[in-house]
Protein backbone atom coordinates (compact mmCIF):
# COMPACT_ATOMS: atom_id res chain seq x y z
CA UNK A 1 0.00 0.00 0.00
CA UNK A 2 1.27 3.45 -0.94
CA UNK A 3 0.75 6.37 1.42
CA UNK A 4 0.78 9.98 0.20
CA UNK A 5 0.73 13.20 2.19
CA UNK A 6 -1.64 15.34 0.18
CA UNK A 7 -2.79 14.79 -3.39
CA UNK A 8 -0.05 16.78 -5.19
CA UNK A 9 2.38 13.92 -5.74
CA UNK A 10 3.91 12.66 -9.02
CA UNK A 11 3.58 8.99 -8.00
CA UNK A 12 -0.14 9.25 -7.28
CA UNK A 13 -2.22 7.17 -9.71
CA UNK A 14 -3.94 9.34 -12.35
CA UNK A 15 -7.33 7.71 -11.65
CA UNK A 16 -8.86 5.81 -8.76
CA UNK A 17 -11.91 4.44 -6.99
CA UNK A 18 -12.19 6.50 -3.83
CA UNK A 19 -13.76 6.52 -0.41
CA UNK A 20 -13.48 9.42 2.01
CA UNK A 21 -13.56 9.46 5.80
CA UNK A 22 -11.69 9.49 9.09
CA UNK A 23 -11.78 5.69 9.38
CA UNK A 24 -10.98 5.87 13.10
CA UNK A 25 -10.59 2.28 14.29
CA UNK A 26 -11.24 0.72 10.85
CA UNK A 27 -14.19 -1.17 12.35
CA UNK A 28 -16.34 -3.83 10.67
CA UNK A 29 -18.47 -1.22 8.92
CA UNK A 30 -15.33 0.33 7.44
CA UNK A 31 -14.08 -3.12 6.47
CA UNK A 32 -17.29 -3.87 4.56
CA UNK A 33 -17.03 -0.52 2.77
CA UNK A 34 -13.39 -1.16 1.82
CA UNK A 35 -14.25 -4.62 0.46
CA UNK A 36 -16.89 -3.04 -1.80
CA UNK A 37 -14.43 -0.32 -2.83
CA UNK A 38 -11.82 -2.89 -3.86
CA UNK A 39 -14.41 -4.74 -5.95
CA UNK A 40 -15.49 -1.57 -7.74
CA UNK A 41 -11.87 -0.54 -8.30
CA UNK A 42 -11.02 -3.92 -9.86
CA UNK A 43 -14.10 -3.70 -12.09
CA UNK A 44 -12.84 -0.35 -13.44
CA UNK A 45 -9.18 -1.31 -13.62
CA UNK A 46 -8.05 1.47 -11.25
CA UNK A 47 -6.46 1.38 -7.78
CA UNK A 48 -8.58 1.57 -4.64
CA UNK A 49 -7.91 4.75 -2.67
CA UNK A 50 -8.80 6.03 0.78
CA UNK A 51 -8.67 9.74 1.53
CA UNK A 52 -8.44 10.48 5.23
CA UNK A 53 -7.56 13.52 7.31
CA UNK A 54 -4.87 14.39 9.85
CA UNK A 55 -5.56 16.11 12.10
CA UNK A 56 -9.13 14.93 12.56
CA UNK A 57 -11.46 17.77 11.42
CA UNK A 58 -12.91 18.03 14.93
CA UNK A 59 -9.37 18.35 16.33
CA UNK A 60 -8.80 21.26 13.98
CA UNK A 61 -11.99 23.08 14.98
CA UNK A 62 -11.37 22.43 18.70
CA UNK A 63 -7.97 24.11 18.39
CA UNK A 64 -9.25 26.94 16.18
CA UNK A 65 -12.04 27.72 18.67
CA UNK A 66 -9.75 27.21 21.68
CA UNK A 67 -12.16 24.58 23.00
CA UNK A 68 -10.09 21.43 23.57
CA UNK A 69 -13.13 19.66 25.01
CA UNK A 70 -14.56 19.51 21.46
CA UNK A 71 -11.71 17.27 20.28
CA UNK A 72 -12.91 13.67 20.01
CA UNK A 73 -11.28 10.79 21.82
CA UNK A 74 -9.37 8.76 19.25
CA UNK A 75 -9.59 5.02 18.80
CA UNK A 76 -6.37 4.64 16.85
CA UNK A 77 -3.18 6.49 16.10
CA UNK A 78 -2.47 7.33 12.46
CA UNK A 79 0.10 4.53 12.42
CA UNK A 80 -2.43 1.91 13.51
CA UNK A 81 -5.09 3.23 11.14
CA UNK A 82 -2.73 2.92 8.18
CA UNK A 83 -1.76 -0.61 9.22
CA UNK A 84 -5.42 -1.68 9.32
CA UNK A 85 -6.15 -0.06 5.96
CA UNK A 86 -3.25 -2.03 4.49
CA UNK A 87 -4.61 -5.24 6.01
CA UNK A 88 -7.90 -4.51 4.24
CA UNK A 89 -6.09 -4.53 0.90
CA UNK A 90 -6.28 -0.83 0.02
CA UNK A 91 -3.91 0.16 -2.79
CA UNK A 92 -3.22 3.75 -1.75
CA UNK A 93 -4.06 6.20 1.03
CA UNK A 94 -4.01 9.96 0.71
CA UNK A 95 -3.59 11.70 4.06
CA UNK A 96 -4.86 15.24 3.67
CA UNK A 97 -3.93 17.89 6.26
CA UNK A 98 -7.16 19.40 7.54
CA UNK A 99 -6.41 23.11 7.74
CA UNK A 100 -8.07 26.50 7.32
CA UNK A 101 -7.93 26.29 3.52
CA UNK A 102 -9.67 22.94 3.40
CA UNK A 103 -12.18 23.93 6.09
CA UNK A 104 -13.27 26.97 4.04
CA UNK A 105 -13.40 25.18 0.68
CA UNK A 106 -16.85 25.07 -0.92
CA UNK A 107 -18.32 21.67 -1.85
CA UNK A 108 -18.04 22.59 -5.55
CA UNK A 109 -14.35 23.48 -5.21
CA UNK A 110 -13.68 20.30 -3.23
CA UNK A 111 -15.16 18.18 -6.02
CA UNK A 112 -13.33 20.02 -8.78
CA UNK A 113 -9.93 20.62 -7.17
CA UNK A 114 -9.56 17.54 -4.97
CA UNK A 115 -11.66 14.75 -6.44
CA UNK A 116 -11.30 15.48 -10.16
CA UNK A 117 -8.05 17.41 -10.62
CA UNK A 118 -6.20 15.94 -7.64
CA UNK A 119 -7.32 12.30 -7.66
CA UNK A 120 -9.02 11.65 -11.01
CA UNK A 121 -11.94 9.82 -9.45
CA UNK A 122 -13.87 7.30 -11.52
CA UNK A 123 -15.97 6.08 -8.59
CA UNK A 124 -16.69 7.54 -5.14
CA UNK A 125 -18.13 5.50 -2.26
CA UNK A 126 -19.39 7.32 0.84
CA UNK A 127 -21.25 6.48 4.03
CA UNK A 128 -24.92 7.22 4.65
CA UNK A 129 -24.14 10.31 6.77
CA UNK A 130 -21.44 11.78 4.50
CA UNK A 131 -21.10 15.59 4.42
CA UNK A 132 -18.32 17.69 2.93
CA UNK A 133 -17.21 21.22 2.15
CA UNK A 134 -17.38 24.41 4.20
CA UNK A 135 -20.07 24.27 6.89
CA UNK A 136 -20.77 20.66 5.77
CA UNK A 137 -22.89 22.08 2.96
CA UNK A 138 -22.23 19.21 0.54
CA UNK A 139 -24.10 15.90 0.82
CA UNK A 140 -24.60 12.64 -1.06
CA UNK A 141 -27.33 14.03 -3.35
CA UNK A 142 -25.12 16.89 -4.47
CA UNK A 143 -22.13 14.60 -5.04
CA UNK A 144 -24.25 12.12 -6.99
CA UNK A 145 -25.73 14.83 -9.23
CA UNK A 146 -22.28 16.27 -9.91
CA UNK A 147 -20.92 12.82 -10.70
CA UNK A 148 -23.63 12.22 -13.29
CA UNK A 149 -22.81 15.55 -14.90
CA UNK A 150 -19.01 15.16 -14.87
CA UNK A 151 -18.71 11.45 -15.55
CA UNK A 152 -17.84 9.64 -12.32
CA UNK A 153 -19.99 7.13 -10.43
CA UNK A 154 -21.16 7.76 -6.87
CA UNK A 155 -22.51 5.17 -4.43
CA UNK A 156 -23.65 5.27 -0.84
CA UNK A 157 -23.31 2.44 1.67
CA UNK A 158 -25.88 2.08 4.40
CA UNK A 159 -25.05 1.40 8.03
CA UNK A 160 -23.46 -1.90 8.98
CA UNK A 161 -25.07 -3.76 11.87
CA UNK A 162 -23.91 -6.49 14.26
CA UNK A 163 -26.57 -8.16 16.41
CA UNK A 164 -28.96 -5.35 15.51
CA UNK A 165 -26.54 -2.62 16.61
CA UNK A 166 -25.13 -0.02 14.19
CA UNK A 167 -21.37 -0.31 13.95
CA UNK A 168 -19.74 3.11 14.15
CA UNK A 169 -16.63 4.78 15.50
CA UNK A 170 -18.82 6.41 18.15
CA UNK A 171 -20.01 2.99 19.33
CA UNK A 172 -16.40 1.79 19.54
CA UNK A 173 -15.39 4.90 21.51
CA UNK A 174 -18.28 4.43 23.94
CA UNK A 175 -17.37 0.77 24.52
CA UNK A 176 -13.70 1.65 25.05
CA UNK A 177 -14.59 4.43 27.46
CA UNK A 178 -16.69 2.01 29.49
CA UNK A 179 -14.07 -0.74 29.40
CA UNK A 180 -16.26 -3.17 27.43
CA UNK A 181 -13.43 -4.84 25.54
CA UNK A 182 -15.51 -7.81 24.38
CA UNK A 183 -17.96 -5.42 22.72
CA UNK A 184 -15.03 -3.53 21.19
CA UNK A 185 -13.71 -6.77 19.70
CA UNK A 186 -17.14 -7.55 18.24
CA UNK A 187 -17.31 -4.09 16.64
CA UNK A 188 -13.76 -4.21 15.28
CA UNK A 189 -13.67 -7.89 14.33
CA UNK A 190 -10.33 -8.19 16.15
CA UNK A 191 -8.83 -7.39 19.57
CA UNK A 192 -8.28 -3.70 20.24
CA UNK A 193 -4.56 -3.03 19.85
CA UNK A 194 -2.00 -0.23 19.92
CA UNK A 195 1.42 -0.39 18.26
CA UNK A 196 4.60 1.64 18.20
CA UNK A 197 8.33 1.83 18.90
CA UNK A 198 9.48 0.97 22.41
CA UNK A 199 11.09 4.05 23.96
CA UNK A 200 13.09 4.74 27.11
CA UNK A 201 11.02 5.74 30.11
CA UNK A 202 11.84 6.88 33.60
CA UNK A 203 13.26 3.47 34.57
CA UNK A 204 10.77 3.40 37.42
CA UNK A 205 10.60 -0.38 37.32
CA UNK A 206 14.19 -0.49 38.58
CA UNK A 207 13.33 1.85 41.44
CA UNK A 208 10.45 -0.40 42.37
CA UNK A 209 12.75 -3.41 42.30
CA UNK A 210 15.16 -1.62 44.65
CA UNK A 211 12.36 -0.94 47.14
CA UNK A 212 10.82 -4.41 46.99
CA UNK A 213 12.49 -7.39 48.63
CA UNK A 214 12.72 -10.32 46.24
CA UNK A 215 11.51 -8.33 43.26
CA UNK A 216 14.47 -9.38 41.11
CA UNK A 217 14.35 -7.34 37.93
CA UNK A 218 11.30 -5.52 39.24
CA UNK A 219 8.51 -4.51 36.91
CA UNK A 220 10.41 -4.20 33.65
CA UNK A 221 8.22 -2.30 31.19
CA UNK A 222 7.79 -1.62 27.49
CA UNK A 223 6.88 2.02 26.91
CA UNK A 224 5.01 3.44 23.93
CA UNK A 225 4.73 7.22 24.14
CA UNK A 226 2.25 9.39 22.21
CA UNK A 227 2.79 13.13 21.91
CA UNK A 228 -0.50 14.13 20.29
CA UNK A 229 -3.21 11.62 21.11
CA UNK A 230 -6.39 11.61 23.17
CA UNK A 231 -7.13 7.89 23.55
CA UNK A 232 -10.69 6.60 23.83
CA UNK A 233 -9.47 4.04 26.38
CA UNK A 234 -7.54 4.51 29.60
CA UNK A 235 -6.78 2.49 32.69
CA UNK A 236 -5.15 -0.81 33.62
CA UNK A 237 -5.54 -3.69 31.17
CA UNK A 238 -4.74 -7.36 30.73
CA UNK A 239 -2.72 -7.52 27.51
CA UNK A 240 -0.80 -9.63 25.04
CA UNK A 241 2.37 -8.28 23.40
CA UNK A 242 3.35 -9.18 19.84
CA UNK A 243 6.74 -8.53 18.24
CA UNK A 244 9.20 -9.69 20.89
CA UNK A 245 9.03 -13.47 20.46
CA UNK A 246 7.46 -16.12 18.24
CA UNK A 247 4.43 -16.25 20.51
CA UNK A 248 2.49 -13.39 22.11
CA UNK A 249 3.63 -12.55 25.63
CA UNK A 250 1.11 -12.02 28.40
CA UNK A 251 1.21 -8.96 30.59
CA UNK A 252 -0.53 -6.05 32.23
CA UNK A 253 -0.48 -2.45 30.99
CA UNK A 254 -1.26 1.09 32.06
CA UNK A 255 -2.69 3.35 29.35
CA UNK A 256 -2.88 6.99 30.38
CA UNK A 257 -0.88 9.71 32.08
CA UNK A 258 0.10 7.81 35.27
CA UNK A 259 -1.36 10.13 37.94
CA UNK A 260 0.90 8.73 40.68
CA UNK A 261 3.99 10.24 39.07
CA UNK A 262 5.37 13.75 38.84
CA UNK A 263 3.83 15.41 35.74
CA UNK A 264 7.23 17.02 35.10
CA UNK A 265 9.01 13.67 34.65
CA UNK A 266 10.39 12.40 31.33
CA UNK A 267 6.88 11.70 30.00
CA UNK A 268 5.81 15.30 30.51
CA UNK A 269 2.20 14.39 31.20
CA UNK A 270 1.87 12.79 27.76
CA UNK A 271 -0.10 9.62 27.16
CA UNK A 272 1.94 6.49 27.72
CA UNK A 273 1.17 2.81 27.20
CA UNK A 274 3.37 1.13 29.78
CA UNK A 275 3.34 -2.67 29.58
CA UNK A 276 4.82 -5.12 32.05
CA UNK A 277 5.49 -8.44 30.29
CA UNK A 278 5.25 -11.46 32.58
CA UNK A 279 7.77 -13.64 30.71
CA UNK A 280 10.58 -11.44 29.43
CA UNK A 281 12.35 -13.13 26.44
CA UNK A 282 15.84 -14.06 27.60
CA UNK A 283 17.37 -13.36 24.16
CA UNK A 284 16.54 -9.66 24.51
CA UNK A 285 18.67 -9.11 27.58
CA UNK A 286 18.00 -6.16 29.85
CA UNK A 287 17.93 -3.50 27.12
CA UNK A 288 16.87 -5.48 24.04
CA UNK A 289 13.32 -4.18 23.85
CA UNK A 290 14.19 -0.58 23.04
CA UNK A 291 13.54 0.49 19.46
CA UNK A 292 11.50 -2.58 18.59
CA UNK A 293 8.05 -2.21 17.07
CA UNK A 294 5.48 -4.02 19.16
CA UNK A 295 1.71 -4.44 19.09
CA UNK A 296 -0.17 -4.59 22.36
CA UNK A 297 -3.63 -6.21 22.38
CA UNK A 298 -5.86 -4.90 25.17
CA UNK A 299 -7.97 -7.90 26.23
CA UNK A 300 -9.68 -6.97 29.51
CA UNK A 301 -9.90 -3.86 31.66
CA UNK A 302 -9.05 -4.29 35.33
CA UNK A 303 -9.78 -0.75 36.57
CA UNK A 304 -9.27 2.95 35.92
CA UNK A 305 -5.94 4.62 36.64
CA UNK A 306 -5.36 5.14 40.36
CA UNK A 307 -3.25 7.66 42.23
CA UNK A 308 -1.00 5.97 44.81
CA UNK A 309 0.67 7.69 47.75
CA UNK A 310 4.33 6.74 47.36
CA UNK A 311 6.35 4.00 45.70
CA UNK A 312 5.44 1.37 48.28
CA UNK A 313 1.72 1.75 47.60
CA UNK A 314 2.39 1.85 43.86
CA UNK A 315 4.45 -1.35 44.08
CA UNK A 316 1.66 -3.15 45.92
CA UNK A 317 -0.89 -1.87 43.43
CA UNK A 318 1.11 -3.12 40.45
CA UNK A 319 1.64 -6.49 42.14
CA UNK A 320 -2.11 -6.85 42.65
CA UNK A 321 -2.75 -5.91 39.02
CA UNK A 322 -0.30 -8.61 37.93
CA UNK A 323 -2.05 -11.19 40.13
CA UNK A 324 -5.45 -10.18 38.80
CA UNK A 325 -4.23 -10.37 35.22
CA UNK A 326 -2.75 -13.83 35.78
CA UNK A 327 -6.04 -14.93 37.33
CA UNK A 328 -7.94 -13.62 34.28
CA UNK A 329 -5.69 -15.59 31.93
CA UNK A 330 -6.16 -18.69 34.10
CA UNK A 331 -9.94 -18.31 33.98
CA UNK A 332 -9.86 -17.95 30.21
CA UNK A 333 -7.74 -21.09 29.94
CA UNK A 334 -10.35 -22.91 32.02
CA UNK A 335 -13.15 -21.73 29.75
CA UNK A 336 -11.21 -22.87 26.68
CA UNK A 337 -10.57 -26.28 28.21
CA UNK A 338 -14.24 -26.73 29.09
CA UNK A 339 -15.28 -25.70 25.60
CA UNK A 340 -12.81 -28.19 24.07
CA UNK A 341 -14.22 -30.96 26.25
CA UNK A 342 -17.78 -30.10 25.20
CA UNK A 343 -16.72 -30.12 21.54
CA UNK A 344 -15.26 -33.59 21.93
CA UNK A 345 -18.44 -34.85 23.58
Amino acid sequence: MKVFRGFHHPDLAPACALTIGNFDGVHRGHQAMLALLRSEAAHRGVPSCVMTFEPHPRDYFAKALNKPELAPARIATLRDKLQELERCGVDQVVVVPFDAELASQSPEDFIQRVLIQGLGVRYVLVGDDFRFGAKRAGDYAMLDATGQRLGFDVARMNSYEVHGLRVSSSAVRDALGQGRLQDVQALLGRPYSISGHVVHGRKLGRELAATTEGAGDGFRTLNLRFSHWKPAASGIFVVQVHGLANQPIRGVANLGIRPSLDPNDVNGGRVLLETHAFDWPAHLGAEGGYGKIIRVDLLHKLHDELKYDGLDALTKGIAKDCDDAQAWFASRHGETSRQTTRDRI
